[in-house]
């Protein structure tokens, strides 16, 4: 049983198929097996009991768990049988988080230079009292970054695109940076379209 496989995200949806979580495949396959989930498979939307979701054979190339007596294919979306409320989750603070979050825009210019040319800015510098988190960090080119300096936007004569908030869980910000094709159709486009192009 390969590790990595067991590790792979899985899109959970709640009972109303709203994206609310993602976990590992080990974690889904003991969501199915107690049954408080059951697996969806993206080609159909059909749902699937652990007894039914065992015995189907995986096609030619699918990822599998190879069990004892069959081999398990992995789940890439559950949903919970008994969850219909979204969570209310907080988005940790972090470096990574924050590039999600301006979709890896410069948040002064508009400019997307990529990993290395972009930066965390606070919008009030430390050296004027200003904190790390959500509402006064955004990403910032080099450049701008480099313009801007320990002054405020408004002392630079800069204007910020968009004000930094916390943002609203959402799959984007789980710890994973795999594209799974089948997560698009339970996915918003808007979504898709950013979150995991990078």
């Amino acid at each position: 049983m390969s590790t990595k496989v067991l590790q792979r995200p899985t899109l959970i949806l709640n009972r109303n198929w709203q994206p609310v979580n993602v976990a590992t495949v080990a974690r889904a396959l003991v969501l199915l097996w107690n049954e408080s989930a059951r697996v969806v498979d993206p080609s159909d939307y059909q749902t699937y009991s652990w007894e039914d979701w065992s015995k189907l054979q995986p096609a030619e190339g699918e990822r599998f768990i190879r069990a004892v007596r069959y081999r398990l294919r992995v789940p890439e979306v559950v949903t919970l049988t008994g969850y219909d409320r979204l969570p209310a989750a907080a988005v940790t603070f972090s470096r990574r988080n924050i590039f999600k979050r301006d979709h890896y825009t410069c948040q002064y210019c508009g400019a997307q230079p990529g990993l290395d040319e972009l930066t965390l800015d606070h919008v009030v510098p430390r050296a004027q009292g200003g904190q790390s988190r959500w509402d006064n960090c955004v990403l910032a080119c080099l450049e701008c970054n480099k313009r801007k300096a320990d002054r405020t936007p408004e002392q630079a004569k800069m204007r910020l695109k968009h004000q930094p908030v916390q943002p609203t869980w959402n799959p984007r910000y789980a710890a994973h940076d795999l594209r799974i094709e089948s997560w698009s159709k339970f996915l918003s486009e808007a979504y898709w379209s950013v979150a995991l192009e990078k």
